[in-house]
C-alpha cells in the first residue's frame, strides 16, 4: 500500500474555455497541471454541439513535422475495451532514447463528450467513435515534438498519444445494444496503460499522464490509476491542459451543459470510475457547464464574440472578467500547495500545449517571462515553483488568441 502523497497541479489558463474538475484526491495523486482557457467552443465539425470536439485552429501547419503512424490495440478486443462502435482503439507512440530512453508521456486526446444515444450515435461515424475514422498517422508538435528548439524538456521522451474514441473522458463503462453502442472508455484506458507497460513504460523513471480538453479531464480522473501503475521511486505527474470545467452560470443565467455531464454519467456509468474522495461529497454531474452554448444563446447574441474576441462588446468582457474571478476563487484552495503549480494566463485559447506557437515558439505568450513549455518543465522538475496568473483580459499582448470563420 502506497503512502498517501500530495498532488502537484498546476493550472495553464486562457481567457475562452470554461471547467469544474472534481476529481482530484487531495492526498493522494502525485502532481498535475492544469492548462485552463475560459470559454469552451464547440467544434465545427460535430453535427451536433453537445458532443463536439473544440474547432480547428485557423493557422497553417509548419511543413516536416514528425508524423507518427497509428497503432490499434489488438489485445483490447477481448478485454471489451472498444470504441463506441466496437472497433479497436489506438494510439501513436515515438520512441524515447539518451537521456528520456526511460520517460514517458502519455497525452489523453480531446474531443467534448456524447451524453444521448442520438449523439453516441452520430459520434461512432467520426474518429471520435471509431478507428475506422481516424487519421492513419498524426504530427506531433508542441508538447509531442521531438525537437529540442521546439519541446525543450520532453522531446526525447517516449511521446504517447492515446487516442480518444469513447465520448466520456476514458472512463464510461455500460453498453447499449439496441444502438450497437459501446461506453467502454475505462477499459480502453485499462487496456491501453497495460500495452505500453509492457512496450517498456513499467521501467520508466519519469512519466507525465497529459491531456488537452476533454482528455485534460481525463488525466483528472486517472491521475490517481497512472501514479499506481509505477514504484514510489518513480517521478509520476499529471498535466490538464484546459480540463477543468467550471460549473459557471452561462449567458442565459441558467446552467444549461450540466445536464449534458449529468447525460454523459448516466448514459454511460462514469459514476462508478470516479474518484470516491470526490463523489464522496460532490454530485458526480457537477463537472461542466460552458458560458454560451447555442441553446443558452438561442438569438445568437454571442456568435460574432464568439467567433472573434475583438468583436466582444463591453458587457460581453465584464461576463468574462466575472467568470475569471470565479475561475480565481475556485483554484484559490488548490494553488496553496507547494507542488501544485498554475499557469493562467488571460488569452483567448484552448490546449496551448498542443499547438506549437503557444507551447514553446520564439513569440509564444509568456507569464513573468517564461512561455507555456519552460513553466511546465520549472514545475515537473521542481525547478522553480509555478504560479503564474495573468492580469485581467485584454492586459496580455502576447497572446494567440483564436479566431474562427
Amino acid at each position: 500500500m502506497k503512502p498517501q502523497q500530495k498532488v502537484s497541479v498546476c493550472c495553464c489558463l486562457g481567457l475562452l474555455v470554461v471547467a469544474l474538475a472534481a476529481a482530484l484526491k487531495e492526498k493522494e495523486k502525485e502532481q498535475v497541471l492544469w492548462s485552463k482557457s475560459w470559454l469552451d467552443l464547440a467544434d465545427k465539425d460535430a453535427a451536433d454541439s453537445a458532443s463536439s470536439a473544440l474547432p480547428t485552429q485557423t493557422q497553417t501547419q509548419p511543413p516536416l513535422n514528425l508524423m507518427v503512424p497509428l497503432t490499434l490495440i489488438d489485445s483490447a478486443a477481448s478485454k471489451g475495451a472498444v470504441c463506441l462502435d466496437g472497433t479497436l482503439p489506438g494510439y501513436h507512440l515515438h520512441p524515447g532514447y539518451g537521456s528520456g530512453a526511460n520517460s514517458w508521456l502519455i497525452q489523453l486526446e480531446g474531443g467534448g463528450w456524447c451524453n444521448s444515444i442520438r449523439n453516441c450515435v452520430y459520434r461512432k461515424t467520426t474518429r471520435r467513435g471509431s478507428s475506422k475514422f481516424m487519421e492513419k498517422q498524426l504530427p506531433f508538435t508542441g508538447i509531442l515534438s521531438n525537437k529540442a528548439e521546439e519541446n525543450p524538456d520532453f522531446f526525447n521522451w517516449n511521446r504517447v498519444k492515446l487516442r480518444y474514441c469513447d465520448g466520456a473522458s476514458f472512463s464510461g463503462d455500460s453498453q447499449n445494444e439496441a444502438a450497437q453502442l459501446h461506453f467502454r472508455g475505462q477499459r480502453i484506458w485499462l487496456a491501453a496503460m497495460e500495452e505500453l507497460m509492457s512496450k517498456g513504460m513499467q521501467k520508466a523513471d519519469q512519466a507525465l499522464l497529459s491531456g488537452c480538453s476533454a482528455g485534460g479531464l481525463a488525466s483528472i480522473l486517472h491521475c490517481d490509476e497512472f501514479q499506481d501503475l509505477f514504484p514510489e521511486t518513480t517521478r509520476v505527474k499529471c498535466l490538464s491542459d484546459a480540463g477543468m470545467f467550471l460549473d459557471a452560470i452561462d449567458v442565459s443565467g441558467g446552467h444549461t451543459l450540466k445536464n449534458l455531464y449529468a447525460g454523459v454519467v448516466s448514459l454511460q456509468e462514469v459514476e462508478k470510475n470516479l474518484p470516491k474522495t470526490c463523489i464522496d461529497h460532490l454530485d458526480p454531474t457537477s463537472v461542466q457547464a460552458s458560458l454560451a452554448p447555442p441553446s443558452a444563446d438561442p438569438r445568437g447574441l454571442w456568435g460574432a464574440c464568439k467567433s472573434n474576441h475583438a468583436l466582444c462588446n463591453s458587457s460581453q468582457i465584464q461576463f468574462f472578467q466575472d467568470f475569471r474571478n470565479q475561475m480565481l476563487n475556485a483554484v484559490r484552495d488548490f494553488s496553496v500547495s507547494t507542488k501544485n503549480g498554475l499557469f493562467i494566463n488571460s488569452c483567448f485559447a484552448h490546449c496551448q500545449s498542443e499547438r506549437q506557437d503557444t507551447w514553446f515558439a520564439d513569440d509564444s505568450p509568456v507569464l513573468g517571462n517564461r512561455a507555456i513549455a519552460l513553466s511546465v518543465g520549472d514545475w515537473y522538475f521542481d525547478r522553480l515553483p509555478v504560479k503564474a496568473i495573468d492580469c485581467a483580459y485584454p492586459c496580455d499582448n502576447t497572446c494567440h488568441n483564436l479566431m474562427f470563420k
